[in-house]
């Protein structure tokens, strides 16, 4: 059998026991169905040490869950995202990683990803059929994560398996043909003490980009094992697949002007020898917990993540076709020099673990919530020399063939090697029936080795050299809650974080090599409420300020430039949400983010005082979601959002309007046939808007144009 066939079988197999394993068992097993959602209710394990609830937590903090997924048609994470206006995309191009950056801060893909967490690389999508709930932690995470991005991290919670048998397969069908299918299955063996969670999923990919096409393939495993009433396993295993033509962005036009007359569906690399990036992911999770009695308890967590990727774009970047050219920058006419890039099997396989102890005690009239753990974090990156030729000349109206540079990528070696060690503790104080103070300290160690090409890096015998660093840090937190009546609280924290040196991009002096290591910190104040047992509300203010790595110019006549950290950016913020019920049936959320940011220090004069590139000042958006009930079992949804006018460049010469975005949908719920039947269909980008969704200064700045009015149409299926 060829693969395709095969992994087309596997899923269809995984269906057909869906449907089959029902059967016999309609008496016995359970049907899931999931009632209202309570706000007031929402838990989430990033804001501590362990799942809390969010009104209790001293930061910023926004879930998606499982059923707020099913309920908007929710794929992916870029689909995720869009309902918390903190978060933007950031250089996330169609067929390549999903990139976010939060309060105006990018994300790290090496640290600022975690499944259950644990850092995993956000180098290529990540996958939510496995994926229990979304949670995003706005602000510094140094106690909480140690090395990660300022802006936040973004945690995604594995499945667990269920008391009750579950048995769910969907369908769905998009724009262009995107066909989807996945399954959900759950129990328990013949021996209660254990239980299982299996997903599985495939897709035909079609995007709005045409040409831009691919296919992915998905399976995971999750098991529990209560050893004993206070001991309890647990194991998850997930592997995928996703080949795709990736959809690169645009550049200015003179290197000042926005395209203008082009279309959403317009594909840049599109050439007969263009090969789709494709990359392959597993994940192994370990995780034992212990009871030791009612107020201690002690737990083990490791993840074992394995990345590989094959990478290939039909680059475009500048303009040699006009005077003395534009780099970078696309010609008058829309011609853009084409590059033919390779980058064959890069490596990642990166390694977490982490132990902690928990326990509640008193000290005279003060009670205490002790933590106290131990991190592990190490990292292993390999690539070839990558093959980035110039192949001639295309253009963003009409495609012109080139011919391939018939090159290919070097051998495979490690290029950088990473270690981080940590020790941390945090102590949440009941002073009062009104106020806790949490405090908290994690100490890191860095390590990190780096290839650094010698003078004769093509000499067949010289040997690699390695650049060594080894850095430590102390990371405080300290936050103090108010809570005037006990559904309202007042916090103010104060937070240290830390982050890996950016990597200095491709076309620079010094491409590829790491920054050092730096701190940031951040100032916050907040208020969070609950109204009634449903509604939700919290405000935000906020102050974060971190070194500002960008690429200085050293020679403007041929665009040559160094990669440096000079100056500070401060980015200084208003965050306002709201999520609960109006009435019987009526669910909403609101979101808003209002930022000011500012570059300091820099050097530079056109960039001191100036706003980050890629941040609006103000975005937000509001979803609505109404039980019908006229019509048992159905469903009717909106959701809106706003992102306000981006600068493109650090000189901000440049401006990127900004757009609204109107969805709609609608879902249907009913017995059919012995299941529980679920129809959904949706509209994204009602009106048809075209907008510049991603702005990015990397490699020259390029902009990305946002999908026009898409469909989708699934049925679920719960047995």
């Amino acid at each position: 059998m060829s693969r395709p066939h095969l992994k087309h079988s596997l899923i269809a197999f995984a269906v057909m026991q869906a449907f089959a394993s029902a059967a016999p068992a309609q008496t016995e097993t359970k049907v899931v169905v999931t009632g209202a959602r309570s706000a007031a209710g929402e838990r989430a394990g990033i804001g501590g040490f362990a799942d809390a609830p969010l009104l209790q937590t001293p930061a910023s903090i926004t879930t998606i869950d499982r059923q707020q997924m099913q309920d908007f048609g929710i794929r992916n994470s870029t689909e995720a995202m869009k309902f918390d206006a903190s978060v933007s995309d950031s250089y996330n191009a169609v067929g390549y990683a999903e990139n976010f950056s939060i309060r105006g801060f990018n994300l790290d893909n090496t640290s600022s990803y975690r499944k259950d967490g644990i850092a995993i690389p956000g180098d290529t999508q990540i996958p939510l059929e496995n994926k229990e709930r979304i949670e995003v932690l706005k602000g510094l995470a140094g106690l909480q994560a140690g090395v990660a991005a300022p802006g936040g991290i973004v945690n995604y919670v594995t499945k667990r398996p269920l008391a009750s048998d579950l048995r769910s397969a969907t369908i769905e069908l998009r724009e262009r043909g995107t066909l989807y299918g996945s399954v959900d299955l759950g129990g328990r063996f013949a021996d209660q003490r254990f239980s299982y969670r299996i997903n599985a999923a495939g897709e035909k990919l079609r995007s709005y980009v045409k040409g831009a096409d691919g296919e992915r393939q998905f399976v995971s495993g999750a098991f529990d094992w209560q050893v004993t009433p206070d001991a309890l396993l647990q194991f998850d295993v997930d592997y995928q697949h996703k080949s795709q033509l990736t959809a690169p962005g645009y550049q200015l036009i003179r290197g000042v002007n926005l395209p203008t007359g082009i279309s959403q569906s317009t594909l840049l690399n599109d050439q007969p020898w263009a090969k789709p990036v494709d990359t392959r992911s597993t994940n192994a999770g370990l995780r034992f917990e212990y009871r030791i009695d009612d107020a201690w308890q002690a737990s083990v967590s490791i993840n074992q993540h394995w990345f590989k990727r094959d990478d290939y774009t039909a680059f475009p970047y500048g303009c040699s076709n006009e005077g003395a050219g534009f780099y970078p920058g696309y010609c008058s006419n829309g011609d853009y020099d084409v590059y033919d890039y390779q980058s064959v099997g890069e490596k990642k396989s990166p390694f977490g673990a982490q132990a902690m102890l928990q326990g509640r005690f008193a000290t005279g009239a003060v009670l205490h919530q002790l933590t106290l753990g131990t991190s592990l974090f190490t990292r292993s990156d390999k690539s070839g020399d990558y093959v980035y030729q110039g192949v001639g000349t295309s253009n963003i109206y009409r495609n012109v063939v080139v011919p391939s540079s018939g090159k290919q990528t070097g051998p495979v070696f490690e290029r950088r090697r990473e270690n981080e060690r940590a020790l941390f503790a945090q102590d949440i104080a009941t002073l009062s029936p009104q106020i806790k103070l949490h405090t908290g300290l994690r100490y890191v160690q860095l390590k990190r080795d780096e290839y650094t090409p010698g003078d004769n890096p093509d000499q067949a015998n010289a040997p690699r050299a390695y650049a060594h660093s080894d850095d430590s840090f102390a990371l405080p937190s300290v936050a103090l809650v108010y809570s005037p009546h006990q559904d309202w609280n007042v916090y103010g924290a104060l937070t240290h974080g830390l982050e890996h040196g950016a990597i200095a991009p491709m076309g620079t002096d010094n491409q590829n090599t790491a920054l050092a290591p730096s701190r940031s910190k951040q100032f916050e104040i907040g208020l969070k409420g609950a109204i009634g047992n449903d509604t939700t509300v919290a405000a935000s203010l906020f102050q974060i300020r971190k070194g500002h790595e960008f690429t200085k110019l050293t020679n403007v006549a041929t665009n040559a430039g160094i990669f440096v950290r000079a100056g500070e950016r401060t980015h200084r913020g208003l965050e306002l949400s709201a999520k609960g019920e109006i009435g019987a049936g009526l669910h909403y959320g609101l979101s808003l983010l209002a930022l000011r940011t500012e570059q300091q220090g820099t050097g530079q004069a056109d960039f001191d005082g100036k706003r980050v590139t890629d941040v609006p000042k103000l975005r937000s958006n509001a979803w609505l979601e109404y039980a019908v009930p006229q019509v048992a079992g159905l469903k009717v949804n909106a959701a809106w959002q706003y992102a306000g006018t981006k600068a493109f460049d650090l000189a901000n010469t440049v401006n990127v309007p900004g757009y609204h975005l109107f969805d709609v949908g609608a879902s249907y719920k009913a017995r059919l046939a012995g299941a529980t039947t679920t129809l959904r269909f949706g509209v994204n980008n009602v009106f048809d808007k075209f907008y510049w969704r991603d702005v990015t200064p990397a490699l020259g700045g390029y902009l990305l144009t946002g999908a026009p009015r898409t469909l989708r149409a699934s049925a679920q299926f719960d047995f």
